[in-house]
Parts: C-alpha cells; sequence; structure tokens
C-alpha cells in the first residue's frame, strides 16, 4: 500500500477555486432543461477540498452543479439525514445511535485527512513543541494553565517556555474535529477524559469550564482565533495548515500510542493509515486515531460523504453517485489531494466505497 502526498499551498488552491451557488431557496434538488444541482454542508476541513472538487468536477459535467458549504461536520450529517442537501461532509462517522434511527444513512470515505495541535505563543512559533494526550487533556480541563508549567517542560527539555497564560480553543460548532481531537483525549487519558465521568467523545461535548477558554466556529475560525489570542492552543484540520502556517503559528509534534512524539507529515500519516485500514469494517464507520505502529501519526480519519441511500429522484441518485465515483478516481488525485495535505484512500477501501456509491438509488 503506497501513500504519496508533497506540500501544497491551501491558500492557492482556494483563489483558484470556483464557489457555485444555486439560485432561489427552494428545493434542496432542482432539475431545469435536463440539469441536476447538488447541496453539499458540512465539515469545514473536508470544505477546502469540495471547494477545489466542484469546479473540477462541473467543467467536465456542465448538467451537474455542485454548491459546497462549510457549516461544521454536525450540520453536515443533520442536514442529509433531514434530507436538506444530498451530500453531508464529516470528519466523523455517524454514532450507532444515529445509525439505529436512520438505518438508510451511508458513511463514505472519499480521502484521508489529519488534525494538528496549534497554538500561538510568541518567539516559539517555528518550533514544533511535544505535546502528549495527557498534558492536552490537562490543559483542556484547566489543569494546565501555562505554558512554563513543569509538566509542558518535562516534553521540552531545553526550551524556553514563557511565562505565558494558556488560551484553550474548542469549537463552537458540531464538528469532526472536536470529535477527533476529543477521540484522541479518550483513547489517550481512558481513566479520566475517556471515562464514564469524563467529557469523552462526539462531534460537541460539554466542554470542562476553563476561565480563560474561548470557542470558534469552524477551521478557519479556530485559526482567527489563534491570530488574536497571544497563548492560544487549537485544534485545526489539517487542510488549514499551509494558511495557518503563513500566518505565523506553530504546531506540535504529538505523542503517538508507541510514545513517539511525531509531526503530521505524508509519512507519519500514511503509517497510522496503513496499520490501521485494514480493520475498516463494509459500512466503513471506523476510528484510525491514536494506532499502535511505530512512527505514525496518532490524529487522522478518513473523510466522510454522509448520504442517505435513498434520494428523492433516480435523477438526483444518478448524479449522486457519478460525482462519488469520479472523487474516488480523479479526485483522489495527487493534483487535488496534495494541496490540502490529504492522502489518497487505500485500494480495498476504495473498493468498499464503490459498494456503499453503488447503494444510492
Amino acid at each position: 500500500m503506497k501513500f504519496s502526498l508533497r506540500s501544497g499551498g491551501l491558500a492557492a488552491a482556494l483563489v483558484g477555486a470556483l464557489a457555485l451557488s444555486l439560485a432561489g431557496c427552494g428545493s434542496a434538488t432542482t432539475q431545469n432543461q435536463g440539469s441536476v444541482s447538488l447541496q453539499e454542508t458540512g465539515s469545514t476541513l473536508l470544505y477546502p477540498l469540495f471547494q477545489i472538487w466542484a469546479p473540477a468536477y462541473t467543467k467536465d459535467h456542465s448538467d451537474i452543479k455542485i454548491t459546497p458549504q462549510g457549516t461544521g461536520s454536525g450540520t453536515g450529517i443533520a442536514d442529509a439525514v433531514n434530507g436538506t442537501v444530498q451530500i453531508g461532509a464529516s470528519d466523523a462517522y455517524m454514532a450507532n445511535a444515529q445509525m439505529s434511527a436512520d438505518p438508510g444513512m451511508l458513511n463514505i470515505p472519499l480521502a484521508i485527512s489529519a488534525q494538528q495541535i496549534m497554538y500561538n505563543i510568541p518567539g516559539l512559533n517555528h518550533q514544533h513543541l511535544h505535546l502528549s494526550g495527557q498534558v492536552l487533556a490537562r490543559i483542556y480541563t484547566g489543569k494546565i494553565t501555562m505554558w512554563n508549567d513543569a509538566a509542558i517542560k518535562a516534553l521540552n527539555p531545553g526550551v524556553a517556555l514563557p511565562a505565558l497564560r494558556i488560551v484553550p480553543i474548542h469549537r463552537a460548532d458540531g464538528s469532526g474535529d472536536t470529535f477527533l481531537f476529543s477521540q484522541y483525549l479518550s483513547f489517550s487519558n481512558p481513566t479520566t477524559w475517556g471515562s464514564a465521568s469524563g467529557p469523552q467523545y462526539a462531534t460537541s461535548i460539554s466542554w470542562p469550564p476553563v476561565p480563560a477558554s474561548l470557542s470558534a466556529t469552524g477551521n478557519g475560525g479556530m485559526v482567527e482565533a489563534l491570530q488574536q489570542n497571544k497563548g492560544g492552543i487549537a485544534y485545526v484540520g489539517i487542510s488549514y495548515l499551509s494558511q495557518a502556517v503563513n500566518d505565523g503559528l506553530g504546531y506540535a509534534a504529538i505523542e503517538n500510542k508507541a510514545g513517539q512524539f511525531v509531526l503530521p507529515t505524508a509519512q507519519t500519516i500514511s503509517t497510522e493509515a496503513q496499520s490501521l485500514v485494514g480493520q475498516t469494517p463494509k459500512d466503513e464507520r471506523v476510528s484510525l486515531i491514536y494506532g499502535p505502529a511505530q512512527g505514525a501519526y496518532p490524529i487522522i480519519n478518513y473523510e466522510y460523504a454522509i448520504v442517505n441511500a435513498k434520494q428523492s429522484s433516480s435523477t438526483t441518485a444518478k448524479a449522486v453517485r457519478q460525482f462519488l465515483t469520479w472523487a474516488l478516481t480523479t479526485g483522489n488525485q495527487p493534483s487535488y489531494l496534495e494541496q490540502v495535505h490529504f492522502l489518497p484512500l487505500p485500494p480495498a477501501i476504495v473498493k468498499l466505497s464503490e459498494a456503499q456509491i453503488a447503494k444510492v438509488q
């Protein structure tokens, strides 16, 4: 199994992306003179890729119009379930309870992404601090409040950490990024964060009350909040990495299950993926967080299209199938994915996704 990824600039990708919109505010799917309009809402981590995919696809498929919107994974799932949109984008798979309530929903991986932990510490943003799940959990519960805390110093010997107050930033909206981050905290802290009395993980959780904490909407909002708050720390989807680095923010090497501090690179994300994708079930709802492999980056995931197997018409269903099939093939090429630091799905997972797409009617 081989993955490839070269660094690319998100800003350049978005400048070249064409924003497509639907006229009016009627039904989610309209058909006019043989054309079909598909609406997508959800993950702000996946949104930059949809902004690239949509104009590229419609350039060669002029009868299909695609409108992407970054609203957060929670909204993407809800909109797909209630039929407001044809494609809900999510970094998180639907929970068992959600699937029991709506068994006709499909969770279809389209690519592999990751999440980095970013910070704004003047003088240190050019360095990659070492952070562990234990330290991050203590920061987000208010038990560690200063950047020069002894626990952070122990992970970063020789680094002149400032006596600067930590500002933990979390998502205000229902978010797949919150799902990923809280899942990492749960798996790396099973007796505290992941315990029955802890916050555990979900797209929306009850964050422990921390006086200095802030909330922000979307990945773009997280980056903006970091820029505006010295001492800030935030979890940010990797599709915003180039933008955040260009804005002068730093990002950490995160401790994996093997006890190594690892940066999110093509190789380390690939290593994590290769160690876990074999556990993917037919419905493709699986966690790729905190795997045991040496050299693996611990916060990665499938990017999901959440789709109802029963669409409003056969014409709409065909358009959904065709677009998602294109996303798995042409859209999974490096020329698209590298712009947002994503990795392509391995062939075995592509086959599972294709089998799910075939169920859309």
